[in-house]
């Protein structure tokens, strides 16, 4: 077939629907992967530390029960749980008392006087401050361990249907975010004619009432889904009171409000707008939708930016407005792609004059992602270490890979963008204006039963028949214009790297989605300890420690013998001997270990050494961030119920 040979390729109504079809699969396998392998939320806040340890054993009750955040929380009156061994409450059951100091977060619940000895269960539940749910169980016993009956909690915080549900809704409220305002900007900016196109206001229209739905069944859904995960609780007003009081619950709201405000822009924009002729009030009117509708925007992306990951941290107030930048730039790009898709497959009239316009909006959007990402990117990891080590990092790689996988498929957008002319639009046109034989042979296709156009002088046609006759040659010109349009290599070459722009950007928003609730980087090493080490070591040397313990069971008295190695702030090798009452090598179910400076208030940071041999334990890579005197805590278990947890301190550095 020669190069200028005219052919339609398949069928104009069969390649929409097939595209339409394709997009739907890959939306729903993508989602589905990641709905199936995310799991809970994790959360922005993490427990650093508790008084009484997990797994201790103390001599006497203690008076209350504390517990150490890595960042602010909201707690309620059953946030802190305190069980005794047959599942009674322990505690006075009181609203927990802050006992936050500076930088310090940390809470306590007061216990009743006289508690008998045995192995005591603390249950807690929170909001971390940027709106996630976390929970966390351990225990501690008094006297000597005991059996309990107290089952610890298998489904975390934000988990089970509620929360699968709860996710589904989140990925639709930025899907919907994204159509309604990428695609109002691509009819303002790039293609004002698309405001009279039907399935222009149908994306639109969609992307509304996704975002609305969407928001609707997260606010019904707050309560269960950061406290009992039942949906009955739904419909709890007392239960919707108190989401209402709180960050994340006054955000839907607003969001909700703001989308009333949307719905009148949609209103106008394909009203008004649309049949708007003289061009001086369209003009006008443009500048006015522009301005209301990019407040309203800015106005929905700060109900994220304010209640999730930007309000909190590290330059909270510059992370805001930031992260609002950001998310109106992903708007504008992949919205008005999926703008430009519907609009390239679905009408007849787009010119070339408007994807070349969106290719221009399209790059800025990626200047102002790519500066927004650096600092988000920034501001979130922290380090190389947080980046490749931490999930939110192995996210923001694959965030990364997939913008330049759509940079490239973009660059073969704009080559067929570069050769695209109006040759089609203007050849339907002029067939439109002299389409009487053409008419008269399409009537007489087989399967055609459109009869001739009737004579404009004619008295004998009725209006009823006129109008039907009217809206036959209407199709007719469509079809003509679809099979001219469909004809053309170049619109042909830009629809499919259009639709596989659209293919990798479902995948970037699904990814970007769940970087929103993923716990950061930077505070998942803080959490554990690493991401503050000193940028040189200190003088030090190894430390070698020998402490006895005794859990009080059969055979349960021996020696721990730790060395650190080279003792000093940055990586050390912990070595880990236990020796029995008999001075033989002595293995034991579980040991751990966990380090704190507690003049600086850091710690504990967990050590979990691997088996190396019989009675000796090690583990590489431990981190000292800072020089001080170290509390070395120990824990030794002997059998089922028998363990005691040993400490000493060491300085190092």
């Amino acid at each position: 077939m020669s190069a200028t040979a005219p052919y339609a390729g398949p069928s104009p109504i069969r390649r929409p629907v097939a595209a339409a079809a394709l997009l739907a699969a890959l939306v729903s396998l993508v989602f589905g992967l990641l709905l199936a392998g995310a799991g809970p939320a994790s959360a922005h806040a993490a427990l650093t530390g508790s008084d009484p340890q997990d797994g201790a054993v103390v001599d006497t009750a203690p008076k209350e029960v504390t517990l150490s955040f890595s960042e602010a929380i909201a707690v309620g009156d059953d946030s802190i749980r305190v069980l005794d061994p047959s599942g009674k409450r322990a505690d006075t059951e009181a609203e927990p008392r802050d006992l936050s100091e500076g930088s310090t977060v940390r809470y306590g619940v007061a216990l009743h006087s006289g508690l008998p000895d045995g192995t005591y269960t603390v249950a807690w539940q929170a909001i971390s401050a940027d709106s996630h749910p976390i929970s966390g169980a351990f225990t501690f016993s008094i006297g000597a361990p005991s059996e309990t009956t107290v089952a610890l909690p298998s489904q975390e915080a934000g988990g089970g249907p509620v929360g699968v549900v709860y996710d589904i809704a989140r990925y639709a409220a930025y899907g919907g975010f994204v159509l309604l305002v990428g695609g109002s900007a691509f009819v303002l900016i790039c293609w004002r004619g698309g405001a009279s196109a039907l399935p222009m206001q149908r994306l639109v229209v969609r992307g509304w009432l996704t975002l609305t739905a969407a928001t609707l069944v997260m606010l019904l859904l707050r309560n269960p889904y950061t406290g009992s995960g039942k949906f009955a609780d739904a419909f709890d007003l007392a239960g919707l009171q108190s989401v209402l009081d709180t960050k994340p619950g006054a955000a839907l709201v607003s969001r909700l409000l703001l989308l009333g405000a949307a719905a009148l822009f949609i209103a106008v924009l394909f009203g008004t707008y649309a049949r708007r002729e003289d061009e001086q009030e369209r003009k006008d009117l443009t500048f006015g939708l522009a301005v209301g509708g990019g407040v309203v925007a800015a106005g929905i992306a700060a109900t994220w930016a304010m209640s999730e990951h930007a309000s909190t941290g590290i330059q909270a107030s510059i992370a805001m407005p930031v992260d609002v930048a950001h998310l109106l730039a992903v708007a504008a790009w992949l919205g008005g792609l999926a703008s430009l898709l519907v609009a390239l497959y679905r009408t007849p009239d787009i010119g070339s004059a408007s994807v070349r316009r969106f290719s221009a909006v399209a790059f800025g959007s990626v200047v102002v992602l790519a500066a927004t990402g650096i600092y988000q990117s920034w501001r979130q990891v922290g380090s190389w270490s947080a980046l490749t080590g931490t999930r939110y990092g192995q996210l923001l790689i694959i965030k990364v890979a997939l913008i330049a996988v759509l940079l490239a498929v973009a660059w073969f957008s704009r080559r067929w963008t570069g050769r695209l002319t109006d040759t089609s639009v203007i050849s339907s046109g002029a067939g439109a204006a002299s389409s009487g034989a053409e008419e008269e042979d399409a009537a007489t296709e087989p399967g055609n039963t459109a009869p001739a156009a009737p004579d404009e002088a004619s008295d004998d046609v009725a209006p009823e028949r006129a109008a039907q006759l009217a809206r036959q040659r209407a199709v007719l010109t469509a079809t003509k214009k679809k099979r001219i349009r469909d004809a053309d290599p170049e619109r042909s070459g830009l629809r499919r790297s259009v639709l596989a722009e659209a293919a990798v950007a479902v995948v970037l928003l699904a990814v970007t989605t769940m970087l929103t609730s993923t716990e950061p980087g930077r505070t998942e090493e803080e959490a554990a300890g690493g991401a503050t080490a000193a940028t040189a070591p200190a003088a030090g040397g190894p430390v070698n420690l020998s402490m006895p313990f005794d859990t009080g069971g059969r055979n349960g008295k021996g020696t721990v013998r730790i060395d650190i190695d080279p003792g000093r702030t940055g990586s050390n090798d912990l070595h880990v001997w236990i020796d029995g009452s008999d001075g033989e090598p002595m293995d034991v179910p579980e040991l751990k270990l966990a380090l704190t400076l507690e003049s600086k208030d850091i710690g504990p940071l967990p050590v979990a050494p691997d088996r190396l041999a019989e009675g000796h334990w090690t583990a590489s890579g431990v981190q000292i961030p800072m020089a001080g005197d170290w509390k070395i805590d120990v824990t030794v278990r002997t059998s089922d119920i028998d363990q005691v947890t040993i400490d000493k301190n060491a300085k190092i550095g």
